[in-house]
């Protein structure tokens, strides 16, 4: 279903709602890529791929859906000239040891889990498709790993691409670089992980009990893998041998902060870094987060220098769900690109627009809030009926897609 009558959004300031779609009855979604006039979208309940065509922003139009391997997980994709690489990890929020989210973000999923190496019960690694022709996705390699699986994915073409994956013998997800020369035969060349996190290999954390040291993801800039591992905060690490990827520096600021290190953004022109911290529970019952503003300029020294402000026009820490960061846009080539103007979403606070010409005041140029979603895809016990904008692409001409755990894609014009 695609509808002219637009949901009313909560809030708007400098944003306005121009295009809506459930996603042919599948409202839930996790990351998008818009590529060649069309969205991908993985999903967090419904098992699978979205495909809606956006070609006309104002009428999208579902066009297909590939379906995840039974008790799959495909929430994480890229998209990148002819290829689209989707994540193959186990349907963990499936799993009833998992209904309660704090169990998920607060300790090893291995520690949840074991050490379960048949996957009888699902796929782990790494599907590539060509999609020469947008809207007729066709298969034509898999990575296959042990473990869990794979959460996400760096790939902006070439012969690299750099993933999360929970392998077994490690307590959680780690850095992985993988060889697609040939993408029908992909090939893990390289590994990077935490100290603690080889279990196997006899490591032992040493991180405090209720913290999940896990890679989410790395975005990479030349030579350089800018890593977010949840409570184990940021790595810059050096990549030149993709094989034998290097630490160059590690920070970390949980505790005193509440962790959930999500995403790190480079700016490399201006010798900044972007990096979000997760909430990851309602109520900010793990804390307040922030993004976050560093200067690079020594990369074995990275240093914050701000904060971006946050919403404060209502009160969202007790409007339910999640209040805080949650995704950044990733200045991919081909998308939106901009050292100054930053997007991300804040989960039951909406998307949002930040100025950043000057790195010491970074300062909100827009808002828009969705309506609560109209139904709950999500069926774990207790989850509110409040937006909870999960992930934010801007194409290259502007235009803001946000997905939402429930409540659908929201296509947005931003007017600041």
């Amino acid at each position: 279903m695609t509808s002219r009558l637009l949901p009313t959004p909560d809030y708007s300031r400098n944003m306005r709602l121009i295009g809506y779609s459930d996603q042919g009855g599948k409202p839930d979604g996790v990351q998008i890529m818009v590529h060649r006039g069309y969205a991908y979208i993985g999903h967090m309940v419904s098992q699978g791929v979205s495909i809606v065509d956006v070609r006309d922003v104002k009428h999208p139009t579902p066009a297909g859906f590939i379906p995840a391997p039974p008790g799959t997980w495909n929430v994480h994709l890229q998209a990148h000239d002819d290829l689209l690489l989707v994540v193959n990890a186990r349907d963990l929020f499936a799993d009833a040891r998992f209904a309660d989210e704090k169990v998920y973000y607060t300790r090893s999923v291995t520690d949840t889990v074991g050490d379960e190496s048949d996957r009888r019960g699902w796929s782990a690694g790494l599907r590539i498709f060509d999609i020469s022709v947008p809207d007729r996705p066709r298969e034509i390699g898999f990575l296959k790993l042990s473990g869990i699986g794979v959460h996400r994915i760096w790939y902006v073409g070439g012969r690299w691409a750099y993933v999360s994956a929970l392998l077994d013998g490690f307590s959680d997800y780690i850095f992985l670089t993988v060889d697609l020369s040939d993408p029908a035969k992909p090939a893990v060349a390289g590994r990077y992980w935490l100290p603690g996190m080889y279990s196997a290999g006899g490591e032992q954390p040493d991180w405090p009990e209720g913290k999940r040291y896990a890679l989410h993801h790395a975005i990479i800039s030349g030579n350089t893998a800018y890593g977010s591992w949840r409570d184990g905060g940021l790595t810059l690490l050096d990549i030149t041998d993709r094989t034998r990827p290097a630490l160059i520096s590690h920070r970390n600021w949980s505790p005193p902060f509440g962790g959930g290190t999500h995403t790190a953004l480079p700016l490399p022109d201006r010798d900044l870094l972007i990096v979000l911290d997760e909430a990851v529970l309602d109520n900010q019952q793990d804390g307040e987060k922030l993004i976050w503003l560093f200067d690079i300029r020594t990369p074995e020294n990275p240093v914050s220098i701000a904060t971006f402000p946050q919403p404060a026009e209502a009160d969202y820490k007790n409007k339910g769900a999640h209040f805080g960061p949650h995704n950044l846009h990733e200045n991919r080539p081909g998308s939106f690109v901009s050292s100054t103007l930053i997007f991300a979403t804040y989960q039951n606070a909406g998307v949002r627009a930040y100025d950043i010409s000057d790195p010491y005041r970074p300062r909100e140029t827009g808002a828009l809030v969705p309506a609560a979603p109209a139904v709950m895809m999500d069926k774990r016990p207790g989850r509110p009926r409040v937006i909870q904008s999960c992930d934010v692409f801007v194409d290259a001409g502007g235009i803001i897609y946000s997905t939402d755990y429930n409540g659908g894609l929201s296509i947005i014009e931003y007017r600041g």
